[in-house]
């Protein structure tokens, strides 16, 4: 996954589709800011088009490339 801001002081940041194409972001519809921190929706997990095995909150790809827990 390709996540870019700009360098201007109006972030303009993009992600890149699974078909290469940059889209931009739009918040509360891609993302939410929660305490300071992005929170990607599964709308922007499905623009991404995979999982990234992060463990995201929203991943609708039931976390597929998730590692194991080490217990």
């Amino acid at each position: 996954m390709e996540f870019r801001r700009s360098e201007s002081s109006q972030p303009n940041p993009t992600v890149a589709s699974a078909k290469g194409v940059n889209t931009p972001l739009v918040e509360n519809v891609d993302y939410y800011i929660e305490q300071g921190r992005w929170v990607f929706t599964a709308v922007f997990h499905r623009k991404r088009g995979h999982c990234c095995g992060s463990g995201c909150r929203h991943c609708p790809y039931e976390h597929c490339n998730v590692p194991p827990a080490d217990d």
